[in-house]
Order: structure tokens, then sequence, then C-alpha cells
């Protein structure tokens, strides 16, 4: 199951959209950080609103599970989007992004997906991986995120996504599905494990994780430094998923240093005295 889409809450989309401003031009910005000032053991640098919290059991009786997928789709955010492309054994190929998902580790590079439904109930991306046993993980930018988007139509099984997006097919090195040529930053990738989920409630089958090794990275040129190991955020510019219909922009950032506990808190003197000063 792809999670790149929800039901529509506008009536009338388009009429919607038409109403916002226009999307930003293509730049990237480093900002300062909220509080540049910021000291060891000050808090937050904006303190929010003192509401009284309100706790959920995810197993409540009578809580539908789809209430914790809106809770966590809008809360987990932003996400990133393996736009998972996969070829089945008759050659048949599949595109299609999904937000359950993350890297877990660099060496060997292992990456995560989920897939919200069971083996038994797998859709094309799922039953092709399985089949397979490989697929491209492509990262989407804000240049063809529209294309993205049009690939987790609920198309009849069949119908070729890159038909559907108008998105390029290009061979790859290692793996037999195709990457995508407009994505800046790709991974081919062999399935290394999966494991099939319960319901705590139901006790069905309802979620699939696999765990996937990168054993191939494509970067187009511009956007890699002479090392090969960085890739520019301006150039890249990746979309992520946020809750209901929504993604996010990453046009803006800022940087912090990670702090060393002698050198910059003090060591233990310094922490001390920052507990001393509550």
């Amino acid at each position: 199951m792809s999670h790149a889409t929800t039901s529509n809450p506008h009536p009338d989309f388009k009429t919607v959209e038409s109403s916002r401003p226009p999307a930003p031009p293509a730049s990237f910005n480093v900002t300062q950080t909220t509080l540049p000032d910021w000291t060891f053991g000050s808090g937050a640098n904006r303190p929010e609103p003192q509401s009284a919290h309100v706790s959920i059991d995810p197993y409540e009786p009578g809580r539908p599970a789809v209430f914790n997928y809106k809770l966590l789709i809008s809360s987990i955010v932003p996400r990133p989007i393996a736009f998972l492309s996969t070829r089945s054994s008759d050659g048949s190929t599949n595109l299609a992004p999904f937000s359950y998902f993350n890297m877990v580790n660099h060496d060997p590079p292992l990456f995560v997906v989920g897939f919200a439904s069971s083996i038994a109930s797998a859709k094309d991306s799922l039953r092709n991986l399985l089949d397979s046993k490989e697929c491209v993980i492509n990262i989407i930018s804000d240049s063809f995120v529209e294309a993205a988007n049009s690939t987790s139509i609920d198309a009849p099984y069949g119908t070729s996504e890159w038909d559907v997006s108008g998105l390029t097919a290009e061979k790859c090195d290692v793996v037999k599905c195709p990457r995508v040529k407009e994505a800046i930053f790709s991974v081919e990738a062999k399935l290394d494990m999966l494991k099939e989920w319960e319901s705590r409630v139901s006790g069905q089958k309802t979620g699939v994780m696999v765990v996937l090794e990168g054993v191939r990275f494509w970067v187009r040129e511009d956007a890699i430094n002479d090392d090969r190991n960085m890739v520019d955020p301006a150039i890249l510019r990746p979309i992520g998923r946020m809750g209901g219909i929504t993604y996010s922009r990453t046009n803006e950032a800022f940087e912090l240093p990670r702090p060393k506990f002698e050198e910059d808190l003090g060591g233990h003197q310094g922490l001390e005295k920052i507990k001393n000063q509550k």
C-alpha cells in the first residue's frame, strides 16, 4: 500500500489550490537557528502554551486502526519518501511512493520500507519485490513531485505508472528494474530480510517490513561533491510527507554543530554549574 495519498479533504481541490500563493522559486536558503544565543540548560528556545496532554491507548476498545494511522502520519513528519521501482519476473514494472521509509545503517547501506498490507494481499510493488528480491529507491525532488504523486493513482493491475507519470525509465547496473532518470539520487537495492506483522486487536496480518541493502548509488553529477560523499541539498530539494494529502518542501535549512562535553559544556564541572542554577 502506498502512503503518498489519502482522501481529498477539499470538495474542489483545484479551486482551493488556485487561491494559494504560487510555489517559491527554486532556491535553497540557510538561515540562523531560532535562538542563536541559546545556552546549555536554557530549555526550549520558544516556549509553547502549557496546555495539558492527553494519553491515547492505541489499543483502546472501539478505537479503529485508521485513527492510529491518521494520528501517526500527521505527527511523525516530515517523512522521507521511497519512490520504489520494481519489476516482476514476467518483466512488467511498477513505480509507487512509500513514506514508511528510512535508512537504518551505512555499512552495509541498509534501508527499511513498510507496506500496510499482508503478503497475501500484497499490491504490485511488494509482490514484485518479493518475486524479484530487488528494487530501486528513488528520492523525490521538487522538480518532479507532481509526476511522482501521479503514480499513486488507483490504476488497474497491469497499468504502467511510467506511462501515467511520463517519467523516464533508465537502465541500472546491478538490478533488472529501472531507476527514475529524473531522480537526483537513487539506490539500487536487494532484499535482505522481511517481517510480517499482525494486528494486536484482530490478529490478522496487517503489515510487512522489508530491509533492503543498497548495492549501487546513482547521483546526478551537478549534485555531488568532488569526494563523491555529499549531495547538495540545494539541488536535491527533497520532498517529504506530512499528514493527509500534504507534502513538505525542503528549501530552507540551518546548521548546528554537535556539542562536545568537555570543550563546549565544560565537562562535569560545567554540568554541575547548570544544575545549581535551576
